[in-house]
């Protein structure tokens, strides 16, 4: 051991995982970007993200909620791009293993950072959408709802959806840039008091949700194929970090659990 991280060959990686699995009760997701480019769906902020890199396009304008309230138009633009894309994604196998592990009683809450809603999609319960979502879509003026298939027939009917009651635009329960994340006091609640955290696919930079981490009792196991930035990790809890495909890696765990969900 190197600090607090567990230098292990990744021959041995997938069974101490399992065994970590086995021994905990109260354990809690944190996911990123990752998982869902796994399900082929890219990444839409970050440096290399769809939009930047194909649209030529800074993701930080089109996300700022002061630029959507003056002129909603340039974000549902991007957004249809977004949702074409969604049309034939998946939940993955890391999805789809998680939601099993909460069937089975030992997951008891997922925090991400992704709008995809992939892990309900996938049969999860307990999701903390820090950044919001698309399963949903809410007037600004009066707070009208609608879920998400009569959003997207909003979006692809009308330039800029506006509500049928007072007139409003309408916004998808995306936080912007410059709005407060939702559910920040029970994800730090989930952390605390959980006995095994995953950080999966997330690289640890984008806040408040990296911060999260350093609130973990127990231990903690990272799983991210690119850099992840180790800073906001508590210096006093074991951390294992795996460098590996995610899908390939909790296959391999799975071999030495057995949750059949497939």
């Amino acid at each position: 051991m190197e600090g607090c991280f567990e230098k292990i060959p990744n021959c041995n990686l997938a069974q101490i995982c399992a065994d970590e699995i086995k021994k905990a009760n109260n354990i809690v997701l944190l996911s990123g970007a990752g998982m869902s480019t796994n399900a082929g769906i890219p990444d839409f902020r970050g440096p290399n993200g769809i939009y930047r890199r194909q649209l030529g396009v800074n993701p930080e304008r089109i996300f700022d909620i002061d630029y959507f309230l003056e002129d909603p138009s340039f974000f549902y633009k991007f957004h249809r791009e977004f949702l074409q894309t969604l049309k034939n994604i998946k939940p993955t196998y890391a999805h789809k293993f998680f939601a099993a592990l909460e069937k089975n009683g030992k997951l008891k809450g997922i925090i991400t950072q992704n709008i995809d809603s992939l892990h309900q999609m996938a049969g999860s319960k307990n999701v903390m959408e820090i950044h919001g979502g698309i399963w949903k879509s809410f007037c600004i003026d009066c707070n009208k709802t609608w879920d998400y298939e009569e959003s997207i027939k909003l979006v692809f009917s009308q330039e800029v959806p506006r509500c049928d009651r007072c007139g409003g635009i309408i916004k998808p329960d995306i936080v912007f840039f410059g709005e407060m994340v939702k559910h920040l006091e029970e994800s730090q609640k989930l952390v605390k008091e959980c006995d095994l955290l995953f950080v999966v696919g997330s690289s640890l930079v984008v806040t408040p949700a990296a911060l999260l981490p350093r609130l973990a009792r127990g231990k903690i196991i990272i799983v991210n194929k690119g850099e992840t930035n180790k800073s906001y990790l508590p210096s006093n809890i074991p951390t294992l970090h795996v460098e590996q495909d995610i899908d390939e890696f909790f296959k391999a765990v799975n071999y030495h659990i057995g949750l059949d969900f497939e």
